[in-house]
């Protein structure tokens, strides 16, 4: 063999190496990341049982993504499975003694909830915490309530099983949980008038942030399997989708179809049983708040 050959071979060998020894340590520090404590002051949750809690609970349960992933009966569900090493199932939040949440204390709801953060002040990993971070506290409240009267199901445990590359993704701060997403120190929201207003649209927007983003910029979703497609840019700027949409009925139509103005179907990646629970009155303040929000400055995108 020719002494190039040879040291090429070597080369390449050893690059071979040092990326699978990377890779290793990238793994052994995203599970240990996936163990850290986090301390957040979390204050307890009111428990209520009130019908009209309970009400605004079932409403923000269905129409915030909570039923997304934990099924309308709160007992779990796989919610990806690529058959590439990724898999996440979500937990049964029902009560009784199969669900996750049977020992939570009053404090706990609003860790979990708010903060993305396990009673045991390790993180939720898929948990989209940043999308609920901002509940106020009546809400937060109704969301508890509902859950706590639900029927006890047998439903599914939960498991999250993710790829080497992605645990060193992670590890290296690449991909992050919602713990990390979140300012921890934020109060809660103060409660506006629920109206067809941007400002009551800017509450609404909160369950966006999670797939597209903080300033809703779109973009590849964060932990989300290779093969979905990025979300879109709702805010105004290069590629926003918002000019699609003349009016808010337009805007609504989408959100009860899946289709877009010139009958185009949207990627069923978009949580389509969530929005279609959402009321008129959330649509449009959501629209108007979108459409209010300024452009971009100069060389910025």
């Amino acid at each position: 063999m020719k002494p190039w050959i040879k040291r090429s071979a070597l080369g390449v060998v050893g690059l071979v190496a040092a990326a699978a020894a990377t890779l290793v340590a990238g793994v052994q520090l995203g599970e240990r990341k996936m163990q850290r404590h986090i301390e957040v002051a979390a204050r307890p949750v009111a428990l209520r049982s009130d019908a009209a809690s309970v009400e605004r609970g079932r409403y923000l349960f269905m129409s915030r993504g909570c039923v997304e992933c934990h099924g309308a009966d709160g007992g779990g569900k796989e919610v990806v499975s690529d058959g590439k090493g990724l898999r996440v199932v979500a937990p049964n939040i029902a009560p009784g003694p199969r669900g996750v949440v049977s020992a939570y204390a009053a404090a706990d709801w609003e860790r979990t909830i708010r903060h993305g953060v396990k009673p045991d002040g390790r993180p939720l990993i898929v948990m989209p915490s940043e999308d609920y971070n901002r509940l106020t506290d009546d809400d937060l409240a109704s969301v508890v309530a509902f859950v706590r009267q639900l029927p006890p199901v047998q439903g599914e445990a939960a498991a999250i099983e993710l790829p080497a590359v992605v645990k060193a993704l992670y590890a290296a701060g690449l991909m992050k949980d919602s713990a990390e997403k979140i300012d921890h120190r934020l109060p809660p929201s103060t409660p506006v008038p629920e109206a067809v207003t941007p400002a009551h649209g800017a509450y609404v927007a909160n369950a966006c942030l999670g797939c597209h983003g903080m300033a809703l910029q779109g973009g590849k979703i964060p932990g989300a399997p290779p093969d979905w497609p990025a979300a879109a840019r709702l805010a105004p700027g290069d590629g926003s989708v918002m000019p699609r949409y003349a009016d808010a009925q337009a805007f609504t139509a989408m959100l009860r179809s899946g289709k877009r103005p010139d009958g185009s179907e949207v990627s069923k990646v978009m949580p389509f049983i969530s929005l279609q629970a959402m009321s008129d009155t959330d649509v449009q303040a959501l629209y108007l708040h979108l459409k209010s929000l300024p452009a971009p400055s100069a060389g910025k995108s």
